[in-house]
């Protein structure tokens, strides 16, 4: 109880003290407390931007707050742009913990000594993270491999702090004037399940192995091997990748990179995953990439840390496609009518009113040449026109827009001039075309075609089963008919001798009326 109390005093003293109240209470419903009181009790730093404050009180609260920040400035639909930009450039950097403890891990989680499973294991950690750090290891068959094991401790850490986090997110909600609409607990929500994921090291061993598949014939992409007889969910153990860090441009250039290839490849590897596959390293910050100096595979981008991917269905990839390609051909009338087809846009939009926003929203970009426009910017301001229309961003379309983000600034860091509607281009209109025509219906074809296959054989049964249900409906039918008219006859002849009958008395009394009249 004292830790969590001493805890809570830390996150309030590193807020006062980067003015963060500041930035909250400018909207609070509630009266601000006083600067004076403040500037007594703390030593104040609020001479910077607010982004850049914010982001030098997550780095102060510590390791799971930074991560926090990270996954915050991928929620560019809810975040200001100062605030998004300035977190994306938090660096998830901590101090390794003692390595008898990463010992331990691997021995409780494998079942044996670094010693006994490696032929030769690096004591000395070679990166260190907020949830695991790295080992280099060579097996016994003489394969090097990176062995990366989780933090000891960091679940207990990371509940307690997202105890707090939650409680400080139901307050903004509650007190600040936009609370509701940056939905601070649904991000808080969102950032629990990203860590506990994240936590699973089996699962990012499992995505690595799914790019890897996907790009096993790329001449663009190399994708870590995973060895799963040593991978647990708190250690995996991959292959080891040797390279420059895409970031080390004066590195690349020695060494005899073509940075302008470099730039264009990583377009096309993205759009590949999007367009293609469905399926995306959603991560791709410069920490993560390095360039191959391997002879076999020199150039080539090699991907790490395969803890957050995004996953994209066919309907997603056809709204993105439609999107895209109405904006390049300013055809707005047609983005509108996306977002109402898609079911994101309430029906009872009016496609007239949300034609016309996206107009005055993407117009201005065209003023530019299409080598200066930002996908991610459109995306952006896509999202941004949505908010007024009710419509709901899919959390799968803000990881991609961040990501794509990403990619378009290291791709003009390394080529200022880059076209990136040149290169997306191709994969937009290969990916409509598929969806769409004879190479649409063969790519379907051959999806199903198992599905048939095991179908053919079945036919003359169920066929005979249709048949003989048919024959015996129809046969209950005529049964059903015989037993109407069978019952319509008895009607009709019950109807026939009451009007006999009665015919017959109406007659008699008639007639005795007459004789009693005349009588």
């Amino acid at each position: 109880m004292i830790m969590k109390f001493l805890r809570v005093f830390k996150i309030i003293r590193v807020a006062i003290r980067y003015g963060l109240d500041d930035i909250a209470m400018s909207g609070l419903t509630i009266p601000r407390t006083t600067r004076l009181l403040n500037a007594i009790l703390f030593w104040r730093d609020i001479s910077a931007p607010r982004g850049e404050r914010l982001r030098r009180a997550l780095e102060d609260l510590g390791p799971i707050f930074v991560k926090f920040g990270q996954v915050l400035s991928t929620r560019r639909d809810l975040m200001p742009m100062d605030i998004a930009d300035e977190l994306a450039r938090l660096q998830d950097r901590v101090p390794p913990f003692p390595t008898e403890q990463a010992i331990a891990q691997i021995v409780r989680s494998l079942g044996a000594h670094p010693d006994q499973l490696f032929a030769q294991f690096e004591r000395e950690p070679v990166a260190s993270a907020s949830i695991a750090q790295v080992h280099f290891a060579q097996l016994k068959n003489g394969r090097n491999v990176a062995v990366k094991v989780l933090r000891p401790g960091v679940r207990r850490s990371i509940d307690d702090d997202l105890a707090l986090m939650r409680i400080v997110a139901g307050m903004v909600e509650r007190w600040w004037a936009d609370g509701r609409r940056l939905k601070p607990r649904e991000v808080v929500a969102e950032f629990d399940k990203y860590l506990h994921d994240e936590l699973d090291l089996m699962r990012e061993a499992a995505n690595g192995s799914q790019l890897r598949r996907n790009f096993a014939d790329s001449q663009l992409l190399v994708v870590p091997e995973m060895f799963w007889d040593y991978c647990s969910t708190s250690v995996i153990t991959m292959e080891r990748m040797t390279g420059i860090p895409i970031s080390q441009t004066e590195r690349l250039l020695a060494a005899g990179v073509d940075l302008r290839k470099l730039a264009s490849d990583g377009v096309e590897i993205f759009f590949t995953q999007v367009f293609r596959d469905g399926f995306f390293h959603a991560d791709m910050h410069p920490g993560n990439i390095l360039v191959s100096t391997e002879p076999a595979t020199f150039g080539r981008y090699i991907a790490l840390d395969f803890g957050i991917v995004g996953t994209l269905n066919d309907f997603d990839k056809d709204y993105l496609a439609q999107n895209f390609l109405a904006f390049f051909r300013r055809d707005y009338k047609r983005v509108a009518e996306a977002h109402i087809e898609s079911g994101w846009a309430p029906k009872e939009t009016r496609i007239d009113e949300l034609e016309a926003a996206v107009r005055a929203c993407c117009e201005p970009i065209f003023d530019r040449p299409l080598s200066d426009i930002s996908f991610g910017q459109v995306l952006l301001r896509l999202f941004q026109t949505s908010r007024r229309f009710n419509i709901e961003v899919q959390p799968q379309l803000v990881l991609l827009q961040k990501t794509l983000l990403n990619i378009e600034g290291l791709g003009r860091q390394l080529d200022p001039e880059l076209d990136l509607w040149k290169t997306a281009k191709p994969y937009l209109e290969r990916w409509m075309n598929e969806q769409i025509g004879w190479r649409g219906f063969y790519q379907r074809l051959k999806v199903e075609a198992p599905r048939y296959s095991k179908l053919l054989p079945e036919l003359p049964r169920l066929a005979h089963q249709a048949l003989t249900k048919a024959t015996e409906a129809e046969r209950h039918t005529d049964e059903l008919l015989k037993l109407v008219l069978q019952e319509q006859r008895r009607t009709n002849l019950l109807l026939g001798v009451a009007i006999y009958f009665g015919g017959g008395l109406v007659a008699g009394g008639v007639l005795a009326l007459v004789l009693f009249a005349f009588g």
